[in-house]
């Protein structure tokens, strides 16, 4: 089945979800943005445990259930000690390079709902003042949060109510160009979520109806490994749906919707992922399939967890991954239609 997406639906979505802070833990906020979009497309949200999501779609044979996932956590940071100068030692959230995050502007969330902004640097950031600043190792403890407010001594922080424990979320920066090109940190894995969005409204403007139930996870734990470690228990087959890795003899493009075989979970399952190449090709949807040594889903989550299941995983091409990313539209938009062929097709 060929569906339209509507391109401006989408991309409004996802530039919503790019703009609201979310790192693993910290999702309250982003959750109500989900919340309120299921709802405006009438679709029933339920929440596990954990404040994830759980969406459901009847279909036309309610006696199985085929579940999807993608996540709206995202790499960030949080306050590990203040520092005597009033600065913030940091420890991450996720895992990406430290040099990625140099120059960073950032938000400190506290406790108190109070936010202060800031910017992340080395505690070598200038040529003029240390002659190894060019060389000078960019690991965690050598990286600071630079606050936005006069403080110049621990007792000064601690007095705008900043301590351990607080979230610090990088600015996400997200651009929409005219070419189609998507750019912003975050990418993995809201871009996800938006073609999963993109896929539910084209459900109810163009009427159509999987063929099972769906299930749709919306996880807020992916990036710290267990995102996705129970899911409901009538799911039969699950498809991740996170970011296409690119680089090294990896094919996938940016335009591209990428087809996971294996990552460092171990190889998926083999005929949902024949079946999803199969559809690609008769749809016409623009794919590659590539394997991710240095790589886990929400699929692999569950398969952790003891979930009976089968699994596979697809996702927008995303080009410097945990880094400053940037996709494009028709990814977005491929991976939409190729789920949609998935979940109709016997």
């Amino acid at each position: 089945m060929s569906i339209q997406i509507n391109e401006n639906y989408t991309l409004t979505f996802l530039k919503k979800l790019l703009d609201t802070p979310s790192p693993s833990g910290y999702t309250a906020e982003v959750m109500k943005l989900i919340e309120q979009e299921a709802a405006s497309l009438n679709i029933p949200l339920i929440w596990n445990q954990k404040g994830g999501a759980i969406l459901e779609v009847r279909g036309e044979d309610e006696s199985r259930t085929i579940g999807l996932s993608a996540h709206v956590d995202t790499l960030g940071a949080m306050v590990r000690s203040v520092k005597s100068e009033g600065t913030l030692r940091l420890t991450s959230v996720g895992g990406f390079m430290m040099h990625s995050i140099e120059n960073e502007y950032c938000i400190i969330h506290t406790r108190s709902g109070k936010t202060y902004t800031g910017t992340i640097l080395s505690t070598h950031p200038s040529v003029h003042v240390y002659s190894d600043a060019r060389d000078f190792k960019r690991q965690e403890d050598h990286m600071e949060v630079r606050i936005d407010e006069v403080v110049n001594s621990k007792d000064d922080v601690l007095k705008l109510g900043i301590g351990v424990g607080d979230f610090v979320s990088f600015d996400a920066r997200a651009i929409v160009t005219d070419s189609g090109y998507v750019k912003s940190r975050h990418l993995d894995d809201k871009a996800s979520v938006a073609a999963l969005f993109g896929m539910l409204e084209s459900m109810k403007s163009e009427g159509w109806k999987p063929r099972t139930n769906v299930k749709l996870l919306i996880s807020n734990y992916e990036e710290v490994g267990h995102g996705a470690s129970y899911i409901p228990s009538d799911i039969e087959e699950m498809i991740a749906v996170d970011m296409g890795a690119m680089g090294d003899d990896l094919s996938c493009k940016e335009t591209d919707v990428s087809i996971c075989a294996k990552d460092s979970s171990g190889p998926y399952d083999y005929n949902m992922t024949s079946k999803l190449i199969s559809l690609a090709e008769a749809e016409g949807i623009a794919f590659a399939v590539d394997i991710y040594p240095y790589y886990g889903s929400d699929a692999s989550a569950a398969l952790s967890g003891g979930n009976n299941i089968r699994a596979a995983l697809i996702g927008p091409g995303v080009h410097a991954s945990h880094a400053m990313e940037r996709t494009h539209k028709q990814a977005i938009f491929n991976t939409a239609k190729l789920l949609a062929a998935y979940i109709t097709n016997e």
